[in-house]
């Protein structure tokens, strides 16, 4: 009895989470659009910083004679997206 009340439950709950939700309105699209946008830059940046601590890491235990890590590119300024006109 317990595994079908069980089984119950997980279904009207599994039910409940893939019903549709409605379509976002514009301001909460633009929002989530901006912080889109900020989460990828802010990727780009720590993978710049990544960069350029494994270049210093590099250079402290670098050989004689052995070539120099390659260059780290800076990303641009963060811009925030256009929103598209309608």
């Amino acid at each position: 009895m317990k595994k079908i009340i069980a089984f119950t439950f997980c279904a009207f709950t599994s039910a409940s989470i893939f019903a549709a939700l409605p379509p976002l309105t514009p301001e909460a699209q633009e929002a989530a659009t901006l912080a889109k946008a900020k989460s990828a830059y802010g990727d780009r940046m720590g993978a710049y910083q990544l960069c350029q601590a494994q270049n210093r890491v590099a250079d402290r235990f670098k050989m004689s004679g052995a070539a120099a890590p390659a260059a780290c590119t800076a990303p641009p300024p963060f811009v925030a997206p256009v929103a598209a006109a309608k």
